[in-house]
């Protein structure tokens, strides 16, 4: 059985997430949908769920199929079935003992604010639009808490019986052109919605309702109740996802 893998990029917008549910439309639902009609019925594995909303430009999935695959003929078949909410950037045979999740060794994200008053409709669906103020400089000084190993429940959504600690190893942010701030966050792996409750509570630094410090003292809390729960999905997009 050949075991292939394949880049994703899409734009969450209409998705509830990355993964099969029933009832509802899904990344995976679409792509397993779209390899039946070529290859026949196919699992599918993939490095990372993204929430309802959540964008990729870098996710990676793979799967196992007795058929004959022509790689170039089936990426143009899926692009033309997925267009223009999925793309296929490539795909590739893989050796066995490649998995798209468990041979992960890191992630990447960003997370892109528009801050200005005025809102744009071109970045609406990528990014959270948010008026008032920000100061950069003390959103970037309260994130360099977080980098290294350490437990990060005061962020995380709560999955019974599963470690909440994680090693971040980047978390910057920067000005972009048109009113952008984006933060970038790298990491072995991270746990619901973390990425996510980091930028409301940097936001909320940086709106200067609560101080700098406060983010080391909210990550020693581990409790979930200190923070301001969880900024939008769309402004999120997996951006990388790193194998040794």
């Amino acid at each position: 059985m050949g075991n292939y893998r394949l880049d994703l990029a899409y734009l969450g917008t209409g998705f509830h997430g990355y993964a099969i549910q029933p009832n509802v439309r899904t990344v995976q639902g679409e792509l397993e949908s779209a390899l039946e009609l070529v290859i026949g019925p196919v699992e599918s594995q993939v490095a990372g769920r993204t929430d309802k909303g959540v964008h990729a430009t870098g996710q990676v999935v793979t799967f196992q199929t007795d058929a004959a695959v022509d790689c170039f003929r089936l990426r143009r078949s899926l692009n033309s079935r997925l267009a223009p909410e999925i793309s296929v950037l490539s795909l590739a045979p893989a050796p066995d003992y490649f998995h798209a999740r468990f041979s992960a060794t890191g992630r990447a994200y960003r997370y892109r604010v528009l801050n200005r008053e005025a809102p744009d409709p071109f970045v609406a669906a990528t990014s959270w639009h948010f008026a008032r103020p920000l100061d950069i400089d003390a959103m970037s000084e309260a994130c360099r808490a977080l980098v290294g190993m350490h437990d990060f429940a005061s962020f995380c959504r709560a999955a019974p019986g599963r470690s909440t600690e994680r090693s971040l190893r980047v978390v910057e942010w920067e000005q972009l052109p048109g009113g952008l701030k984006e933060l970038y966050i790298a990491a072995s792996s991270f746990c619901h919605q973390m990425v996510r409750s980091i930028v409301a509570v940097a936001v909320d630094v940086g709106r200067g309702y609560i101080e700098v410090n406060d983010m080391a003292d909210i990550l020693a809390a581990r409790d979930r109740s200190t923070t301001s729960g969880a900024a939008p999905a769309r402004g999120l997009t997996l951006v990388e996802v790193e194998y040794a």
